[in-house]
């Protein structure tokens, strides 16, 4: 089961991947280096973090997509989210928007040279079942999609 499907609705994985970088850099801007502090709720990761959180995945989902188009029936390593934040305190949000930003672009460069048929290769998560490369893309796309409302709803909640 994809856990970002939701996130998607009728909207292309590929537009919207390609897409968050841009959208990451307008929302940093707009939130500031103040609103860059703030989270969206109380407990919830300050839109800093998010931004390193976003960086980190992106190189986990470098190492997915390029481990799954090199192995037969790939299974996906799973990471704990959590012990990866524990160091975002002292990361700068610049920094990580440049990462993922560059990351991603090498993503998107790959993605596009692949062809259709390489969309239902089988692959399998070990708390999320089996998938195609495909759910593979749609999870980064609702992944993105999950913290891009995030980002949204901490710029538009008042600061303290």
């Amino acid at each position: 089961m994809n856990p970002y499907a939701h996130q998607l609705g009728q909207r292309d994985p590929l537009e919207i991947i390609a897409r968050t970088p841009s959208e990451l850099e307008r929302q940093a801007k707009r939130l500031g280096p103040e609103g860059l502090e703030r989270s969206y709720a109380s407990g919830k990761w300050p839109a800093r973090v998010i931004l390193s959180h976003l960086a980190d995945t992106e190189m986990a989902f470098a190492f997915r997509l390029r481990q799954a188009l090199a192995e037969p029936h790939h299974v996906i390593q799973p990471f704990d989210q959590d012990a990866w934040a524990k160091p975002y305190s002292f990361f700068d949000a610049q920094a990580a928007l440049d990462t993922f930003s560059a990351v991603r672009r090498w993503n998107v460069a790959l993605l596009h040279t692949l062809s259709p048929e390489v969309f239902s290769k089988p692959l399998s998560h070990p708390e999320r079942g089996e998938m195609t490369f495909q759910t593979l893309v749609e999870t980064m796309a609702g992944h993105d999609l999950n913290h891009l409302h995030q980002l949204e709803a901490i710029e538009s909640r008042p600061a303290a």
